[in-house]
């Protein structure tokens, strides 16, 4: 059925930027101060001299280069050019109205699946882990009590002290949280402990970023008779609230000045932080 009434444009129907002739037969076509690429030479009407010339023949166009069949002078007059028939520009779609069949293929990159671009909203329920093996999914997203991160360092170093204040055990480990909400799971575990004095113990902290947040006292050590080793372990659930970079130590001391040891058969001790989404 014919369309009742005026027809609606399609395409874009755009004045190029004036030119002035001279002795030459080529110019630059602008739209706006910027180059314009036409889709071929029978896109443009142009009017030299009062005269509409015939693409192809009057003129080609080759890029943004429009040349006219012969050099020009200064007297000549380039009246106007006017390109016909440029792809519509349609603007921003009305909500809802883009579906899959107007999607290209390959249109959805890696980077807008892991960043906030597509929302869970917008991902039709069924899709495969396959479909998403290549992006980062959002830690926000996974369900509490998710191991968002694991870090791990070991040492064999012996220590020994006889300082009735918490000094380091070189069991140190900085993780950065990724959600004020996570906790984190600190464990820690201590080989070959050792005190040469029945009524002498080992005692044993966690500091976080310079402040004791969890010490460990239940399995201090009185050993008799002396020279006799066992093993400290800590476990502690502790909630940072902070995405910054944090800082984790194992601390420990003698409970009476008597000297106390760690790691005395360079046994390798073990410090781990769990980060549990909250």
């Amino acid at each position: 059925m014919p369309f009742i009434g005026t027809q609606p444009e399609v395409g874009g129907y755009s004045v190029l930027d004036a030119l002035t002739a001279s002795a030459t037969a080529s110019y630059t076509l602008q739209k706006g101060s910027a180059n314009f690429v036409p889709s071929s030479a029978n896109q443009l009407l142009v009017s030299l001299n009062g005269v509409i010339q015939k693409p192809g023949s009057s003129f080609t166009v080759s890029g943004s280069t429009l040349t006219f069949s012969s050099a020009l002078t200064s007297s000549d007059s380039i009246d106007f050019i006017v390109s016909m028939g440029e792809p519509l520009l349609i603007g921003t779609p009305s909500d809802g109205t883009v579906n899959t069949t107007q999607l290209a293929t390959n249109a959805v990159s890696t980077a807008k699946i892991a960043s906030s671009a597509i929302t869970n909203a917008k991902v039709a329920s069924g899709v495969s882990a396959s479909k998403l093996t290549t992006g980062t999914l959002p830690h926000l997203q996974l369900p509490s009590g998710s191991v968002l991160q694991v870090l791990n360092m070991r040492t064999d170093n012996n220590k020994n002290t006889t300082s009735t204040s918490l000094v380091n055990t070189d069991m140190t480990l900085t993780i950065t949280p990724k959600a004020t909400s996570s906790k984190i799971l600190v464990w820690a575990n201590m080989y070959e402990v050792y005190t040469g004095n029945t009524n002498t113990s080992a005692m044993f902290a966690i500091n976080r970023g310079g402040s004791i947040i969890g010490d460990h006292q239940g399995a201090t050590l009185f050993y008799s008779p002396a020279s006799q080793y066992g093993n400290v372990q800590i476990q502690y659930y502790d909630e940072p609230n902070t995405t910054s970079a944090t800082e984790y130590k194992i601390q420990y001391k003698s409970n009476n000045g008597n000297a106390v040891a760690i790691n005395g058969d360079n046994t390798q001790n073990h410090l781990m932080l769990m980060e549990i989404a909250g």
